[in-house]
Order: structure tokens, then C-alpha cells, then sequence
């Protein structure tokens, strides 16, 4: 086979891959897909795990557990429990799922249920469920712990997260104990309203001095010396 013949093929190789890439730069012209407005289905809860650091959750005050808790509803709690329920057990004896078995959760030591593989961020972070750090936690746990497994997004709500925590309480063969709540603070008293003085009044006590001697009062002012009579008039000049 002559070298003319190699040309052809060569040339119909490159003819062949120059027509298949230019038909599908068309294509993707053509057909370009249009992104929904909406997704059509959404994971509650769940976030894109990114590469950065999540960002740093509010500080916000933690509610007074011992007043709180009487007054939560444990059932509008357990309604909110379905979100925790897509990746955790919640039944007594239930089986570890992509999260670990949530019974008796509260003041459970951290990281501590058997069979289930935890975070090493979840590990080193030590400590135990109390009420306070389930309430951070639910709200942002990627935030609050930074490098942990879970991948929900949160429960921003203050009131769905103390009735959740209230009914994860309940679930358990002992509850565990509420505290007693805060003590109030008294208002401080109010300062007593002085009455305003006159422009130009002396205050009340100026008229003494320091050795408690009152004053006199002052002598009142004398009117104007009488106005100089008019210089008389020149004398006439004599004849």
C-alpha cells in the first residue's frame, strides 16, 4: 500500500472525528436541557456537603430548661422527630441505620452507643447530651460540630427544637431529670422623678451654707439716680 493510499485513510479518520465533534457541539446547542425551577424532589434537611468549613452558627440564648420543658408539647415533638427518623431509630432496641439508635438519647454519654462507627470529630468532642447541647446541635450540627457524619441541615425553630428534645426525653424507660428553673431576677427600682426647677430659680437649700446658716435674702435693687437737670442757658451779652 503507497503512501497516497495511507493519505486516504488519515484523512478519512480526521473527516470522520472533525464531523462527529462538530455534530455534537450542535447538538448540545440544540438540545440543551432547561434546569426546573424546582426540584421534584427534596430530601428535607438534607445539604450539600461541601469542601469548605460550614459557617459558624448565632450564638443565642439557651432557654430555661426547668420552665420550659413542663410547658413543651411532647406530641407536636414527636411530629418533628420525623425528620430525625429518615436516618435514625428511635425505638427501644432498634438497629443503628445510616445514623445511630436514638433511644434514651438524652443525657446519653457522646459517641457512646454500641455498634455504630462515629466521627472522629463526634468522638473528640466529648462530653454528654444534656439538654443545652442537644438544643446547638439539632440546630446546626455541621456547624456545631464541624467534621461530623450527619448531614442534616437543622432545625432552625427554637419552639419545634425544645418540643423535639421534650419528646426525646420521654423516649427513654427513665426519663431524665428536669431542672429547677431559674430564679428571677427583681426589676431594679425605678429612681424617684424630681421635680423640674424654673429657669432662673434658685434651688431649693441654695440660700444655706455650709454651716447651715440661712441666708438673707436680698435687699431689693434701688431704682436709677434722678437724670442731671439741663445746664441753664447762656446770659445774654450786655449793651
Amino acid at each position: 500500500m503507497d503512501s497516497f493510499e495511507w493519505n486516504k485513510i488519515i484523512g478519512a479518520v480526521l473527516g470522520t472525528a472533525i464531523f462527529i465533534f462538530v455534530i455534537r457541539q450542535a447538538a448540545e446547542v440544540i438540545y440543551e436541557p432547561e434546569k426546573p425551577a424546582k426540584p421534584g424532589y427534596v430530601v428535607e434537611g438534607v445539604v450539600e456537603t461541601t469542601g469548605g468549613a460550614a459557617a459558624a452558627p448565632v450564638a443565642e440564648v439557651i432557654p430555661d430548661w426547668g420552665t420550659v420543658l413542663p410547658a413543651a408539647d411532647v406530641a407536636a415533638g414527636k411530629t418533628v422527630s420525623v425528620k430525625c427518623e429518615q436516618c435514625h431509630d428511635l425505638s427501644k432496641g432498634g438497629p443503628n441505620k445510616i445514623g445511630p439508635n436514638l433511644y434514651e438519647v438524652v443525657d446519653r454519654a457522646r459517641a457512646s452507643h454500641p455498634g455504630f462507627d462515629y466521627s472522629s470529630a463526634m468522638k473528640s468532642k466529648g462530653g454528654t447530651w444534656t439538654y443545652d447541647e442537644l438544643f446547638k446541635f439539632i440546630k446546626s450540627p455541621g456547624s456545631y460540630i464541624v467534621g461530623t457524619k450527619m448531614s442534616f441541615a437543622g432545625i432552625s425553630s427554637e419552639k419545634d427544637r425544645i418540643n423535639l428534645i421534650a419528646y426525646l426525653r420521654s423516649n427513654a424507660d427513665s426519663a431524665a431529670a428536669i431542672p429547677a428553673p431559674a430564679p428571677k431576677t427583681a426589676a431594679p427600682a425605678a429612681a424617684p422623678a424630681t421635680a423640674a426647677v424654673p429657669a432662673g430659680a434658685a434651688p431649693v437649700g441654695a440660700g444655706k451654707a455650709d454651716t447651715g446658716a440661712t441666708a438673707k435674702p436680698a435687699a431689693p435693687a434701688t431704682s436709677a439716680a434722678p437724670a442731671a437737670a439741663p445746664a441753664p442757658a447762656a446770659a445774654a451779652p450786655k449793651k
